[in-house]
């Protein structure tokens, strides 16, 4: 990995989000709240914080059901599992599907950041097999691409929360932070509702 063209690709990423969430109308931010927007807060890029994983795919695919911030139960399907260490820990993250025929996986995560750095109620990955499935069968998972939910930025939204198994001991100091000022007190009200 070149790692000077990998950290402008983070950083061309970041740029053209906040760009979205300023401009475009389905951006997550109340129209008040984008006058306001200076861009969103992030850890600096760390190569430290992307790896190239097996999945470990069970071979028993369970239905998991997760709640949501809107009182509601989603259905996840148990795909398969990462496991990796950070600064000598181990690790283990699960992979779930919305549905079988899924080429993406989903990786929902808490961390010691949680709550205090980054979002409360955790953030989230998404892979895609066509640009995160390497030619050697590793998947790439980059935390430095771990964002929040839409649920962070509005009221207006609901995702689902963290389920326990992904709760990791080690914080990630990697992705995306809380935004300072919440758009409509929904990140103030996520440190104390959803930051279980």
């Amino acid at each position: 990995m070149d790692v000077e063209q990998w950290q402008q690709q983070v950083q061309a990423a970041r740029a053209q989000k906040d760009v979205f969430f300023a401009t475009h109308p389905e951006s997550p931010l109340p129209a008040e709240a984008r006058r306001q927007f200076s861009g969103l807060a992030y850890w600096p890029p760390d190569p430290g914080f992307r790896f190239e994983l097996t999945l470990y795919e069970h071979t028993d695919k369970s239905v998991q059901e997760v709640q949501d911030t809107g009182g509601q139960n989603r259905k996840l399907v148990r795909w398969g599992e990462f496991r990796f260490e950070v600064s000598a820990e181990p690790c283990t993250l699960q992979a779930y599907k919305g549905d079988p025929g899924e080429d993406r996986l989903f990786l929902p995560f808490r961390d010691q950041t949680s709550g205090k750095e980054s979002y409360g109620a955790g953030r989230y990955l998404d892979l895609d097999s066509a640009r995160d499935l390497l030619e050697s069968g590793l998947w790439i998972i980059d935390f430095n691409n771990a964002y929040n939910p839409w649920c962070a930025y509005s009221n207006a939204y609901v995702c689902p929360f963290v389920p326990p198994e992904n709760r990791l001991r080690v914080a990630i100091r990697a992705g995306e932070k809380v935004l300072p000022h919440a758009a409509d007190g929904s990140t103030d009200r996520a440190f104390k509702d959803h930051g279980r």
